[in-house]
């Protein structure tokens, strides 16, 4: 197995060991024998949002220990223009069509999230977090 994205949520669950779905991400990740697991800036700035508005800074610094566990992938401006054709396209909010571009820019196997519309828009790209 290659590089997979983690879309924001899946990272948030993860991290705030959501009771519904952190197992089943930890599951997921388990079985995914040899994949290496990637996220990018804006999945970095989207889960730092929640402990920022509740002025949490020990989930904070426990969000940016758990980052290390993961490749980083960089957002070049490609990825902005592809981002834009995505849009166009799909009617994506921006968020979304930035993680899709990102995961296609940087040869993704996969994308995992947990967002219907995401999955739908990306041709197979985006998968809904395994059961």
């Amino acid at each position: 197995m290659g590089l997979i994205y983690l879309d924001s949520c899946l990272v948030i669950y993860l991290t705030e060991n959501h009771p519904q779905w952190s197992a089943r991400v930890v599951a997921a990740i388990g079985r995914a024998k040899g994949a290496r697991f990637a996220i990018s800036p804006l999945v970095k700035m989207e889960c730092l949002v929640g402990p920022a508005k509740r002025g949490d800074p020990v989930l904070q610094r426990e969000y940016t220990e758990s980052f290390a566990a993961f490749a980083a992938l960089t957002m070049p401006e490609q990825v902005y223009l592809q981002a834009a054709q995505l849009r166009a396209r799909f009617g994506m909010k921006t968020p979304d069509a930035l993680h899709l571009a990102c995961a296609q820019h940087h040869r993704c196997e996969a994308l995992w999230t947990n967002d219907n519309r995401l999955a739908a828009a990306s041709h197979g790209l985006a998968r809904k977090l395994p059961a």
